[in-house]
């Protein structure tokens, strides 16, 4: 009863010192420094303390880090053994500068007063210093991950170019984009979000070409973000949204550094957060949804061919099944009388209706779509083929589905695999149209694509339009949208992205607040 009651009361401790941790400053006595760490990692095993004198009585030390974080040869080679050996005479009056310049072998240390710093620091495995008698303490790196090795992303893979991918850790991710972009002009800035992850996030750009009210524009959105934890990249990306309640996205996203570097060369900002290999870029335009960083290695035809291709393949995965249940439900007259027979001769033993049929379906080839992502490579894709031909035949010999059915749903399948980054608005579009033609036929039909074109239209990321609406269909202004122009052509970077800054005078740029 005594143990828990001096639990209860180290509790109370714990979160008082919480509470106050933004204000807690390092004190010049060891034992209070000690004391307060000890409350502030209550019940952490992990966390290892230890105490040091330095063998010619030069001083007293305390080394703070959590094992499994930390490069433990760092720590033996080049942090303890100096101090326990030095012997020198410091300078008292600086004797942080003085131990800084001439006993620490390690390449990055700061000089923190809180213990706030201490806590972010020693968490992301870095290790602190205390010394007796100053009232500062040294943030030592001793970074030790373990990693994943640098790779193609299974999600984005190409025939040609590049085959790097991004990783989970943000100083890889920057180190891949700072070999690409050798230039000062290229800017990296530190961010830290999430009240108890306390994640850090690089923004990158090239000073000469951003936007500066974009880049402003991402500060401010940034700022009032205010939760407990940023684990990935998507909580950003639905955190900074545009429109909020939209399917389709505002920020660009990909695994490939040299995809990254491209759109930062156009004036786009990276937005690298740690812990995630997906890396986001702003502003985002609709018709990159369609693009494909192989369309850069390729020739120009061909990659013009593509995009063209996945367009259309938006269009009919969208379409397709709300078309063939309006005009089989409604419109028969449209159909030619071969065809009209033929349907209704595969259709004269199903017990359900066509609406009911492709509804079915459409959610039995998510199931299988679903299934064959999370299993293995080797079984999903046995798993998903087996089950389409087995599922699909089996439900045609049983009277329960008509053929032409299962070739929509096939069809709508395939095409919609062609452009995963749309993979959420294409399931939101093609119920919303499935559900209106099922009702009102081909008025139906056209009522929800109308309101699809609407809203595409309207989209802006960053106050800037997904889509170019204001008439300039110059050369220069399409030439890397639906197609593609050879490179010698390729001029001028995106007005979209450029035409803010071409308005704003030098001082007021200069002026502007970021």
């Amino acid at each position: 009863m005594l143990k828990k009651k001096k639990s209860i009361v180290i509790d109370d401790q714990v979160d008082k010192l919480n509470q106050k941790i933004k204000t807690i400053t390092i004190s010049l006595s060891l034992k209070e420094n000690i004391d307060n760490i000890k409350k502030l990692f209550f019940d952490d095993d992990n966390l290892i303390i230890r105490e040091f004198n330095n063998n010619h009585q030069k001083g007293k030390f305390v080394l703070i880090y959590c094992d499994g974080l930390v490069n433990s040869v760092t720590i033996n080679e080049s942090i303890i053994k100096p101090l326990i050996h030095f012997n020198k005479d410091l300078d008292d009056d600086n004797l942080i500068q003085s131990l800084i310049k001439n006993v620490l072998l390690v390449d990055d240390i700061k000089k923190v007063n809180y213990m706030k710093d201490i806590v972010e620091n020693v968490t992301y495995g870095d290790s602190i210093l205390f010394i007796e008698g100053s009232d500062e303490a040294l943030i030592l790196n001793t970074k030790l991950f373990s990693l994943r090795s640098i790779s193609e992303p299974d999600g984005e893979k190409i025939f040609l170019g590049p085959r790097e991918g991004f990783n989970e850790s943000i100083f890889t991710n920057i180190s891949l984009l700072r070999r690409r972009l050798r230039t000062n002009d290229f800017k990296i800035r530190y961010y830290t979000l999430g009240d108890k992850t306390n994640t850090k996030v690089a923004l990158c750009y090239i000073d000469s070409i951003v936007d500066k009210k974009i880049l402003a524009e991402l500060y401010q959105r940034l700022q009032k973000i205010k939760i407990d934890g940023v684990i990935d990249s998507n909580y950003i990306t639905e955190l900074i949204k545009d429109n909020k309640w939209s399917p389709f996205r505002t920020t660009g996203y990909s695994e490939k550094p040299d995809s990254i570097t491209g759109k930062i060369l156009e004036g786009n900002i990276a937005i690298i957060v740690d812990g995630s290999p997906i890396v986001l870029s702003i502003p985002f335009f609709f018709v990159e949804n369609f693009h494909s960083s192989e369309d850069y290695y390729v020739s120009y035809f061909y990659s013009t061919f593509s995009r063209i291709i996945r367009i259309m393949g938006f269009i009919f995965t969208v379409c397709v099944p709300a078309l063939y249940i309006a005009i089989v439900a409604y419109h028969h007259e449209m159909l030619p009388s071969s065809l009209f027979f033929n349907i209704a001769m595969e259709r004269r033993n199903v017990p359900l209706p066509a609406a009911l049929e492709i509804f079915v379906m459409l959610i039995v080839f998510d199931i299988l779509k679903e299934t064959g992502i999370r299993m293995s490579n080797n079984i999903g894709q046995s798993l998903s083929i087996v089950g389409a031909v087995v599922i699909g035949q089996a439900t045609v010999d049983a009277n329960l589905v008509a053929a032409p059915i299962i070739i929509v749903i096939a069809f709508t399948g395939i095409t919609g695999l062609m452009v995963p980054k749309l993979s959420v608005p294409i399931i939101v579009c093609r119920f919303l149209l499935f559900i209106l033609s099922s009702s009102l036929g081909l008025f139906g039909f056209l009522i929800g694509v109308s309101f699809i074109i609407v809203h595409i239209l309207n989209l802006k990321s960053f106050g800037i339009a997904q889509i170019n609406v204001n008439g300039d269909f110059t050369f220069q202004s399409i030439k890397d949208t639906i197609f593609r122009a050879p490179w010698w052509e390729m001029k001028k970077r995106p007005e979209a992205l450029t035409e803010n800054m071409n308005r704003m005078d030098n001082n007021e740029v200069d002026n502007y607040e970021i």
